[in-house]
């Protein structure tokens, strides 16, 4: 059976501290590189997104190694914020795929120097077709940021590899300005959280985004009493529906309190003496119905506590379902 080595052992303390140096390095000239790209931006940035916005069909993403890297995930990231993207391969372009370009489309491509010759086809094609062309570049004066109707400039910075050739800085700000392209144009478009909620249904962020309408408790497994309930029947219910909490009605069955786990130890001596108003705890946390999972998991947190009625959009008063920490867990959102 193969074992793991502990490869610490053959690293001397000095090499360590000299390998956290070199990160260290690498992430503080980025960051530097990041702001320099901040206090550059101006107009063509704007340009580039009015165009974006004004786009009737996608935006295309065109790069070459490193860069074209980095235009799938500004395609991607595009398409996840409510803007149609997609990714082409220049290369793949020049033999046959430019037919994935159409008319009403934008093309976005990236290239630091500017003069990737494979760019060239699918940059001509896109101006035959009328298609504005948003460029990010390092070079103003590059044929790529010349023909171009927006050219978005990266500052004049080193790459961080010991002999500045590597794309690294270069691309750290080329995924960075295409995050904020995506979120500039999906602010200005005002998408809402609903609108990414239908973008997102897988994975965690998908979970995030659920409305507690579509894990909670409903119709019977609901434990709901009245405020004259003996504390027997509670008592019976609660284990019944082994949620740790039991929702007290009034007569026009809106939510008065609660019966908790913590309120039965408190009033034990009395406790089977007593009816559910006589134990229960008032005014207790609510959520309305289409609250956010997430949301609705921040209160129980805030408040420590494990369970919360979800009330009746249009009847405040009128707990429709429950909520409960295991519920949380139960769908992985830990």
């Amino acid at each position: 059976m193969y074992q793991a080595r502990d490869i610490r052992a053959k690293v001397p303390a000095a090499s360590r501290q000299r390998i956290l140096d070199q990160g260290r390095e690498v992430l503080g000239v980025e960051a530097q590189a990041l702001t320099l790209q901040r206090d550059a931006l101006d107009e063509d940035f704007a340009r580039a997104v009015e165009l974006i916005l004004a786009t009737q069909g996608r935006v295309v993403v065109s790069g070459m190694g490193k860069s074209g890297h980095i235009a799938r995930k500004m395609a991607a990231t595009f398409a996840s914020t409510g803007t149609p993207a997609i990714f082409v391969h220049p290369g793949e372009a020049a033999h046959g795929d430019l037919g994935m370009l159409l008319a009403g489309d934008l093309l976005v491509v990236l290239s630091s120097s500017g003069a990737t010759p494979e760019l060239g086809p699918i940059m001509t094609y896109a101006r035959d077709l009328g298609c504005p062309i948003v460029a990010i570049s390092a070079q103003r004066h590059s044929p790529m940021a010349r023909l171009a109707s927006a050219a978005i400039i990266l500052p004049k910075v080193r790459e961080t590899c010991p002999v500045n050739i590597s794309p690294t800085t270069s691309t750290t700000l080329m995924l960075a300005l295409g995050d904020a392209l995506a979120v500039a144009t999906m602010s200005m478009r005002g998408i809402t959280r609903a609108e990414l909620e239908r973008l997102h249904p897988g994975g965690h962020i998908g979970l995030r985004l659920l409305p507690v309408n579509d894990i909670m408790h409903v119709g019977d497994r609901l434990p709901l009493v009245v405020a004259t309930t003996p504390m027997r029947e509670v008592l019976l219910i609660m284990t019944e529906k082994s949620l740790g909490i039991a929702g007290v009605l009034d007569g026009d069955g809106r939510l008065v309190g609660t019966v908790t786990d913590g309120d039965l130890r408190r009033n034990i001596d009395r406790l089977l003496n007593s009816v559910a108003g006589d134990v229960m705890t008032r005014h207790p946390k609510t959520v309305p119905d289409g609250t956010y999972a997430e949301d609705a998991k921040a209160i129980l947190a805030a408040n420590k506590i494990t369970a919360l009625f979800v009330m009746d959009h249009d009847r405040p008063d009128t707990p429709i379902g429950l909520i409960h920490i295991h519920d949380f867990n139960r769908i992985g959102m830990n």
